[in-house]
């Protein structure tokens, strides 16, 4: 009798250059395509708004792709070491794959599985899918994790070159026997009272067509001049390759040897390598969304939080121009400009000294690419409190930054259209005034530390 393969569906959401189908492809049983939505494991961090969104969408696809090659996507809600072990049960599977995660509990779901299932003579294997440089394969020449971007790329470009991708199956051979799953509708995933999403539905279409769609369009359209554009919000340079990176709908593999192959590559490469970096820092930090990865930094003097601050922030309507725009652009579509994010970020911890984990917790509900490596990571990088982190006196002044990167307004007019122009509204605070009050308190960090 045949003993199916199950294939762990996680962050990689595709048929293509997926390590773990393959595998299961291999063994030559027939395959349960399966996703768990897990919310219940101790440590593992509820999806955003947006996020939940994205997800369904990208199931659907996913679902849809499988259903056209032979196979089911079966979904299951719960804590995933208990369902992935009653589904083995249920089905008499001999293996399950999946790709790795490096998050800190989703690594102790995945130690114990994995664990559990080979005492009970189930085949387990795992897969490097998600990341080009695993965390544990980059290391300083004491042997250490690296704390600076520079010295730990020069590390990975000095390995091996990430392997090919593997080619999309043409077909996968589901079980007869099929394993009863969720409806995804019964999830509700997506908003219904009220219906926000209307602007997701725009800019976005998730699943793996449109991801690879989107690389290609922005290899051959916009690549050459990445370089150059990448920082003017309203140039359209970027690749919006993040939420399809995030969810796995194209494989950096795949990114890395079509970008590879396109030449002019060099600068949009090593703004993977800051995802790699990310995630290497993570790994080493696993509560890098709760705490300052420079502990010096707990001593950091935040005042009382002001909450009409916070919500004129994230709604944006501080009347500063460039950070309502990109505040209102998150809102609507999902999505931020990256230069805008830092300013706009900035402006919420150096300006209205509001903690950064407020602002992260924010864009962990409202971006569709938020993961959470790169979310903290790259608020504590703002924040100064993070690994390789901007300067602490390094603090973007967003009329500068419109100036020299949206100099005709246009992103700034397409988004918050009022706060130009004189009679604009008046800025939530004094741009000089806070600058001085966040230099003084992140003197105070200093001294704390020194002492």
């Amino acid at each position: 009798m045949a003993r199916p393969s199950i294939v762990w569906f996680r962050d990689d959401l595709r048929l293509a250059d997926n390590p773990a189908l393959r595998a299961a492809i291999d063994r030559g049983e027939p395959i349960i395509a399966l996703y768990v939505l897990d919310e219940e494991s101790p440590g593992i961090r509820p999806l955003g708004g947006a996020a939940r969104w994205w997800l369904h969408h990208s199931l659907a696809s996913l679902g849809e792709r499988l259903r056209e090659r032979g196979a089911t996507l079966v979904l299951r809600r719960g804590p995933a070491e208990r369902v992935v072990r009653e589904l083995v049960t249920d089905a008499s599977a001999g293996a399950v794959f999946w790709n790795r995660r490096y998050g800190g509990p989703e690594r102790e779901v995945d130690a114990a599985l994995k664990a559990g299932l080979r005492e009970e003579g189930v085949e387990v294997a795992s897969f490097a899918g998600s990341l080009l440089f695993e965390p544990w394969t980059v290391k300083t020449g004491a042997g250490t994790h690296f704390s600076v971007f520079t010295p730990f790329w020069r590390a990975c470009l000095a390995l091996p070159s990430p392997r090919a991708p593997l080619p999309e199956p043409r077909e996968v051979a589901g079980a007869r026997r099929g394993a009863a799953s969720d409806s995804l509708d019964d999830w509700g995933l997506l908003p219904r009272h009220p219906d926000w999403a209307g602007g997701l539905r725009e800019t976005w279409e998730p699943g793996e067509p449109a991801a690879r769609r989107r690389l290609r369009a922005f290899l051959d359209d916009d690549l050459a001049t990445y370089d150059r554009a990448r920082d003017e919000p309203a140039a359209g340079a970027t690749s919006l390759l993040s939420p399809r990176l995030r969810w796995g709908e194209v494989s950096p593999y795949t990114v890395w040897h079509e970008t590879v192959e396109a030449g002019h590559g060099g600068r949009f490469l090593s703004e993977l390598g800051w995802r790699e970096f990310a995630w290497h820092t993570l790994f080493h930090f696993p509560e890098l969304a709760t705490k300052n990865l420079r502990p010096e930094f707990d001593a950091f003097p935040w005042p009382r939080l002001k909450p009409t601050h916070l919500a004129a922030w994230q709604r944006g309507r501080t009347g500063v121009p460039l950070v309502d725009a990109g505040m209102r652009e998150l809102w609507t579509t999902g999505y931020m400009h990256n230069r805008v994010r830092m300013v706009a970020a900035s402006f919420l911890v150096k300006n209205l000294l509001i903690d950064w984990r407020r602002g992260e917790e924010w864009f962990w509900d409202t971006l569709v690419d938020a993961d959470e490596a790169n979310n903290p990571f790259n608020w504590q990088w703002v924040a100064g409190s993070g690994a390789d982190a901007a300067p602490y006196f390094r603090i973007f002044n967003p009329e500068l930054q419109a100036k020299k990167f949206d100099a005709d307004g246009h992103y700034q007019r397409e988004w918050a259209p009022e706060s130009l122009g004189d009679d604009g509204p008046e800025p939530l605070v004094d741009l000089g005034e806070t600058r001085k009050t966040a230099l003084a308190a992140y003197d105070h960090v200093k001294r704390a530390a020194r002492s």
